[in-house]
């Protein structure tokens, strides 16, 4: 496919972000915007719960601003285009809010001015079909997986939804062909840890055990132990049992270490990436390092490792202490549904903004936007919002002319705002929810 540019200077785009992992996702996107020629400006709303470490902008060369809501739905209403990063339900949420400050909630036929753009930052383990419905009212929803791309359209045809705003992508944080595979020894071994996978402190700390036990084993080795934030750090999904925390006080083998540096650096120098479930992993096989998504724990939709089966990759920690040959390769269909460059060689982001450019030059009217939010479904949607409070109320104030929070909602946002991070697992809150 021939590559759309954009020559005109003062076109602009609004990126908008919570989390470190939604951030390295539309860096991609805003990168090759911005190459094009779109004045391309980075926020997150500070009346939600965000955290972007300023380590991370420094590392993707970003400036991200914080602004209240109701402000960047006013800004994005008068964007070129449109990118959302965000969860799910905020996603959703923002695209009724863009629509209703511009007169459009019931899919009104002049559309909106900006060229919306939605996907997800990572691999999909839960709502995947919930997760789809909370985006198609897009422009451009781009998809990573080959499968994932078969799962939307047969949802979006059952449901009577237009589909021709699905686009397979593929993820942007990986290339469009993996790098050859690395050979030779295992000297460098990296566990990609997870701030909420496994959830619990015996589960965690038995894998942390058991990567000591091979340090120990292997004084030959380096074993790093990458966690996803530092223990003060308060991101999204806060590490329920740092690392640092469970290991502190043991008597730690001087080849074991904790590393925070960023991945991408790391994967230059490791020979082996092990994780339960985490994105890592993909990044890991597309840097052509040998990877296992670690299955100790068995294999379980809440370990979110499920979905990574059909990779061939799914084994125990022991597969590290046979030769090296024995470290199992990526299943090759497997690749083809995620490193989708065979039949286009052009990178994720570069087939995103190129789509980007062509729908740039079509009237609002004639683009995917209009005739999603004219479906029966969004309109569902719209009214729902404005009937009840949802997963977003809870988390986003009220706005201007919408329902007030119930009490739980106005209960929650106050235990974010007072209480320390991680209080939703103080044993009091985990009594108090079975309850």
């Amino acid at each position: 496919m021939k590559e759309s540019t954009v020559t005109n200077p003062a076109a602009t785009a609004l990126v908008l972000v919570a989390y470190d992992s939604q951030l390295r996702w539309a860096a991609g996107v805003g990168a090759e915007l911005a190459s094009r020629g779109w004045d391309c400006r980075y926020a997150a709303p500070s009346d939600v719960r965000s955290f972007v470490t300023p380590e991370l902008e420094r590392e993707l060369g970003v400036r991200l601003e914080r602004a209240p809501w109701a402000e960047l739905v006013r800004r994005a209403a008068g964007a070129d285009v449109l990118v959302l990063a965000l969860q799910g339900p905020l996603t959703s949420r923002f695209v009724q809010d863009v629509a209703a400050d511009a007169g459009h909630a019931d899919g009104g036929r002049d559309g909106i001015r900006p060229v919306v753009v939605t996907g997800w930052v990572g691999v999909i383990v839960e709502k995947l079909v919930a997760g789809y419905l909370e985006r198609f009212a897009s422009d451009v929803v781009a998809v990573n997986s080959r499968e994932d791309l078969r799962t939307f359209r047969a949802a979006g045809a059952q449901l009577g939804l237009p589909t021709d705003n699905l686009m397979l992508s593929g993820l942007p944080l990986l290339p469009g062909r993996p790098a050859a595979p690395r050979r030779g020894p295992v000297r460098t071994v990296l566990f990609a840890d997870q701030p909420a996978v496994p959830a619990s402190r015996a589960d965690r700390s038995y894998l942390y055990g058991r990567l000591v036990e091979h340090a120990r084993r292997h004084p030959e080795r380096r074993v790093l132990v990458k966690p996803r934030h530092r223990p003060d750090e308060d991101p999204f999904r806060t590490a329920r049992h740092h690392p640092a925390e469970l290991l502190a006080g043991d008597d730690l083998p001087p080849n074991l270490e904790l590393v925070y540096e960023p991945f991408p650096e790391l994967l230059r120098s490791v020979d082996v990436v092990l994780t339960v479930s985490s994105t890592a992993g993909l990044e890991a096989v597309g840097a052509g390092v040998r990877t296992v998504f670690v299955a100790d724990l068995g294999v379980h939709e809440s370990l979110g490792n499920h979905v990574l089966l059909p990779s061939g990759l799914v084994r125990t920690l022991d597969v590290l202490e046979g030769p090296d040959a024995e470290l199992p390769e990526p299943d090759p269909a497997w690749l083809r549904d995620w490193f989708v460059g065979d039949d286009d060689p052009r990178p994720p982001a570069r087939r995103i903004v190129d789509r980007v450019a062509e729908l740039a030059d079509v009237p609002p009217a004639g683009r995917p936007f209009a005739r999603t939010t004219a479906t029966p479904a969004f309109r569902a949607r719209v009214a729902l919002a404005g009937h009840r409070p949802g997963p977003v109320s809870a988390v986003v104030p009220a706005l201007p002319g919408r329902r007030r929070q119930g009490v739980r909602g106005r209960v929650l946002l106050a235990c974010h705002a007072v209480l320390p991070s991680g209080w939703q697992d103080w044993p009091l809150v985990d009594r108090l929810r079975r309850a």
